[in-house]
């Protein structure tokens, strides 16, 4: 009597499916959060720019370029509202807005305040 052997190495046939869609769920996910938080720091990085070269422009000048940004970035309504205070030693430039995580179940909704002190 011939037996057959059949190799077994003890994986189951939906551990590779299932770790990508554990995968791909992260990415989704990942983008949605990602996306947020990108524009957030690039709008933080041109306040940065404008307070380095601060000493030539008007505040009002600052203030009508971030608004730009702000718009160029799609971010919301919130994030025009800029602030600029400026003394004779230091630059202070702010923002208050809330943005919203889109989840596929649900929505979260985060506050953010990029902000850029700069001493002469």
């Amino acid at each position: 009597m011939v037996t057959v052997r059949r190799s077994r190495r003890g994986a189951s046939r939906f551990g590779c499916l299932i770790q990508l869609l554990l995968l791909a769920v992260l990415l989704y996910l990942g983008v949605n959060v990602g996306d947020v938080y990108l524009r957030f720091y690039r709008f933080q990085d041109a306040m940065k720019q404008e307070a380095r070269f601060a000493d030539n422009t008007s505040d009002a000048q600052i203030t009508a370029h971030l608004r730009a940004v702000a718009d160029s970035l799609r971010l919301p309504e919130e994030a025009q509202g800029v602030s600029v205070q400026r003394t004779s030693k230091e630059l202070y430039i702010s923002a208050d807005y809330t943005d919203t995580i889109n989840l596929s179940v649900t929505k979260r909704v985060v506050k953010l305040h990029p902000n850029v002190l700069r001493t002469f």
